[in-house]
């Protein structure tokens, strides 16, 4: 229904023009056919029935008017024929067929669909040809008012159409400009938007750090004194836990500041990380890939960033193999600890063709660019790439203790 819809109103569109044009062409026609029953030149004035038109005469006025159907479509080729059929009309005929009025339109229509030096150089082309048929081959002395008012009418006509033309460029530029206008306003809104939320972002990380600071170094004191002096130990902790309320007020607060409105609350359960692993895998399995996970890091704790890292790793690679690596594809993930590193491996054997999309060459995804950075940015190193033989390999080594963690230790 909706394509009959479309194609019925494209269909009706494109008719339109047409039904208008012929309205036209019958108009001119009677009024050339009551024109050629008038005699400019007869005692006492214009008289209606003074002269009658030949079957010539009536021949090339139906012509022309027949070809101003196709005005829109062919502009030039109909003045071509028109400017023919008056010529024609100009030596031949006796009386004279007033078939220059259906030249006159298509001069028009030219002129108002081309630039302006087309238009001057076609319309004294058309000026000088009809005039000087009028003029030189036709009955009537050159000097006649007919032949004068021919020439008057083809400039006119260019005139006009040039005229039309103008104004409907002007038009088109001046909402060109507003849409321009328009779009300017909208881009210099977001950039004002982003540029707020990245003030914001950066208060928000000067608040976290400075209250994480204070809890940091009220925390090592209340553990220092903790023995020797318990109520030392209890004020500290006091101002650890005003530092940490304080910092969560504005977290929030800030936080809110960047929602926008129509965003849902954040989550109130905790981040996701390796304990979850196996929760993680079984979506997958259900949802059609299998998986399997092998893991050597149990009895290891890990820093709550780098867990969620890993996680998260694993996440956006699973989703990668779904979605690109083909049905029949398999997984291995793997969490091993080696020293002071975790690594995190995900394997599979999808078929060649999906290679340049889990690389992220056809998909335009941001995925794996996401996953290095949220390892990169924890001190670690992640890789991605195809295996020798068929597949994809993702590799993640993450520190098991951060720099905050090392600090902290320090402390």
């Amino acid at each position: 229904m909706e394509l009959n819809r479309r194609y019925g109103h494209s269909s009706a569109s494109s008719w339109r023009p047409l039904a208008l044009d012929a309205a036209l062409a019958i108009a001119v026609l009677v009024c050339m056919l009551a024109g050629s029953f008038v005699d400019p030149n007869a005692e006492r004035g214009a008289k209606w029935g003074a002269r009658t038109p030949d079957a010539l005469g009536v021949t090339l006025m139906t012509l022309s008017a027949v070809a101003l159907v196709l005005r829109r479509r062919a502009p030039r080729t109909v003045l071509a024929v028109t400017v023919a059929l008056s010529v024609v009309a100009l030596t031949t005929g006796e009386p004279r067929a007033p078939v220059a009025m259906s030249a006159v339109i298509a001069l028009y229509t030219v002129a108002s669909t081309t630039d302006r030096p087309t238009t001057w150089r076609v319309g004294l082309l058309t000026m000088t040809t009809l005039t000087g048929t009028a003029m030189l081959a036709g009955p009537l002395p050159w000097y006649e008012q007919e032949n004068l008012g021919i020439f008057a009418w083809t400039g006119m006509a260019a005139a006009a159409g040039d005229a039309v033309r103008s104004r409907r460029a002007f038009v088109h530029a001046i909402r060109e400009r507003a849409e321009r206008a328009e779009r300017t306003r909208e881009e210099e809104a977001r950039r004002r938007v982003a540029e707020e939320r990245l003030r914001i972002a950066r208060d928000l990380h000067d608040v976290v750090a400075h209250h994480i600071a204070l809890v940091n170094v009220q925390a090592g004191v209340a553990a220092h004194v903790m023995d020797k002096r318990p109520d030392q130990a209890k004020e500290a902790l006091a101002h650890v836990r005003e530092a940490s309320r304080s910092a969560l007020g504005e977290l929030r607060a800030t936080v809110g500041l960047l929602r926008q409105s129509g965003d849902p609350e954040a989550p109130t359960e905790p981040a996701p990380g390796l304990n979850r692993l196996d929760e993680l895998a079984d979506t997958f399995r259900n949802a059609g890939l299998p998986v399997e996970v092998a893991r050597s890091d149990l009895g290891t704790t890990l820093p709550a960033a780098v867990d969620l890292a890993a996680y998260r790793v694993i996440q956006e690679a699973l989703t990668n193999v779904q979605k690109h690596a083909g049905p029949e594809a398999k997984a291995e993930v793997s969490v091993v600890r080696v020293g002071p590193n975790i690594e995190v491996t995900v394997l599979d054997n999808g078929s060649e063709e999906h290679k340049g999309t889990e690389e992220g060459g056809g998909g335009g995804g941001h995925g794996l660019i996401g996953m290095r950075e949220r390892v990169t940015a924890l001190g670690g190193d992640c890789t991605a790439g195809p295996r020798y033989g068929g597949g994809f390999r993702v590799h993640a080594i993450l520190p098991v203790k951060t720099s905050t963690a090392r600090a902290d230790d320090t402390a």
